[in-house]
């Protein structure tokens, strides 16, 4: 490990140990002031990484941050993390494991990321809709990870059930963004090589498609970065 990583973890998640025991506390006062920790944490990720690790972020195209289905190429815990700072009190789809980690977990779950378990079958997709559903209404964005893992780099797998569902049940436009952050951060986020992180936004597809239609217009959007010669490699 690099110097520049080993600082950018000591500063990163010291900082965030301080942010997630205030979030502990505003869990339980103050969900709007929770929502502020959150997007300070989010910011704060992206100002250690810029400072320290080299790395910035660029966003290619209109980025709309309207109560409306996200769906985001995941290459590392990075993007996860700089949704706050991107829009208004996003509801993240997340694996469930995540609401299991002590202190961090009550604050996720009281700030509505929405945890799954991949395993979880037609029960976990059922309790997917129903909350996918009660975040639209109460006018959050609602970001998922369709390909459900951390994609290595120029790895495109197959979107998971999950997408379909709340695409077909919302009923609401879907935001393709194609992200490279694999190019200049780890899986775990760490910074490896200065450069920028690009988001390059999709055309916005309309609801009512047919599934398939649906999928395959998500797929190549959100992989859009993966081809020879795209922009932001």
């Amino acid at each position: 490990m690099t110097l520049r990583r080993i600082v950018y973890a000591i500063v990163f998640y010291g900082g965030s140990t301080v942010y997630v025991l205030l979030g502990t506390i505003m869990a339980f006062i103050s969900k709007e002031l929770l929502a502020r920790i959150a997007e300070n944490w989010s910011w704060y990720q992206h100002r250690c990484m810029a400072a320290i690790g080299g790395v910035t972020v660029r966003i290619e195209g209109e980025l709309p941050r309207e109560a409306l289905l996200y769906a985001i190429k995941h290459e590392s815990y990075f993007e996860t993390i700089d949704m706050p700072r991107l829009f208004d009190r996003p509801a993240v789809i997340a694996k469930g494991e995540l609401l299991k980690i002590p202190l961090w977990g009550v604050v996720a779950t009281r700030y509505g990321l929405i945890g799954i378990d991949r395993a979880g079958g037609a029960k976990e997709l059922r309790a997917l809709m129903k909350t996918g559903r009660a975040m639209a209404a109460a006018g959050r964005p609602i970001i998922i990870f369709p390909e459900g893992t951390r994609a290595r780099p120029g790895e495109a797998p197959p979107l998971r059930s999950g997408f379909a569902g709340l695409y077909k049940l919302l009923n609401i436009p879907v935001v393709p963004i194609a992200v490279n952050s694999s190019a200049h951060v780890d899986r775990n986020g760490l910074p490896v090589r200065k450069g920028a992180v690009t988001y390059l936004v999709g055309e916005t597809i309309p609801p009512g498609l047919p599934r398939d239609e649906a999928e395959a217009r998500v797929h190549a959007a959100i992989n859009a970065l993966n081809l020879p010669g795209a922009s932001g490699s």
